[in-house]
């Protein structure tokens, strides 16, 4: 394994970004990429570190930018209003989550037909707000994301697989914004799957999440399920058949007694 890390730099709307691609250059090219989006913290060294887990999974994996070039947030207060423009304003959102897409879609490391996107906090929402927009994905998987709908038209022009990782106990999404989610997805026709965790928190995948006064805290057991859980979906949408995925066990046939 040769893993090789570059910069790629792009504009949109007059503001630069910086995204980073990690892929392995033993591989054959070009590779399925799986975009990492980053929380209301902005792209920092642990979405690197997913695109890298993604890399040895054999895959190649994308951290994105999305608040611009250098924008990083150190407290809890900045994250929070850097996000918020985005949040507010879902329709520049869309535009800038597409526009992500497609400067990924053109490097030529990455198979442009054999993509799927991951987001943690801000990032699961950004894309379960892709899957929306009927991105060129085969598939999302959204880690401890905000459920809120976007307001916009859902998109069924492509039909990502969808997963959402849920902790329970997180009370920055209630369970009305779970049931929401479910009715919503299963109108637009998407397949879907949320895998809900008892005793868990908001940012449970965040081994620095220790906030627990204000529903953000690290759950080790929780994290490593999902983990394995994303291994499996990833194997099931990215796979060269996706019509007939990689088979993991076989499950018992039930008889009458």
């Amino acid at each position: 394994m040769s893993i090789n890390t570059r910069t790629v730099e792009h504009e949109q709307d007059g503001k630069q970004f910086e995204g980073r691609l990690v892929f392995d250059d033993d591989l054959p090219q070009p590779q399925p990429c799986v975009l990492v989006f980053h929380g209301a913290e902005g792209l920092s060294e642990a979405q690197e570190g997913v695109a890298s887990i993604l890399t040895e999974w054999g895959y190649a994996g994308f951290a994105v930018d999305l608040f611009g070039k250098g924008v990083r947030g150190k407290t809890l207060e900045e994250c929070l209003a850097q996000m918020a423009p985005l949040m507010e304003n879902r329709a520049m959102l869309r535009e800038r989550l597409l526009h992500t897409i497609e400067v990924v879609r053109r490097l030529p490391e990455v198979d442009s037909n054999n993509l799927a996107a991951i987001g943690f906090c801000f990032g699961g929402l950004c894309v379960l707000d892709l899957a929306r927009a009927g991105a060129p994905l085969k598939g999302v998987a959204s880690f401890h994301g905000l459920f809120k709908p976007s307001g916009l038209p859902f998109i069924t022009t492509s039909m990502p697989k969808v997963i959402a990782f849920h902790g329970w106990d997180d009370p920055w999404v209630p369970p009305s914004d779970v049931v929401e989610l479910g009715a919503e997805f299963t109108a637009a026709g998407l397949d879907w799957q949320l895998h809900a965790y008892g005793g868990t928190m908001h940012a449970f995948m965040a081994e620095s999440a220790d906030n627990p006064e204000r529903g953000i805290l690290y759950n080790a057991r929780s994290a490593g399920r999902a983990w394995e859980s994303l291994r499996r979906f990833l194997a099931e949408t990215l796979s060269e058949r996706a019509e007939d995925p990689p088979r993991f066990g076989v499950v018992p046939q039930l008889t009458k007694r």
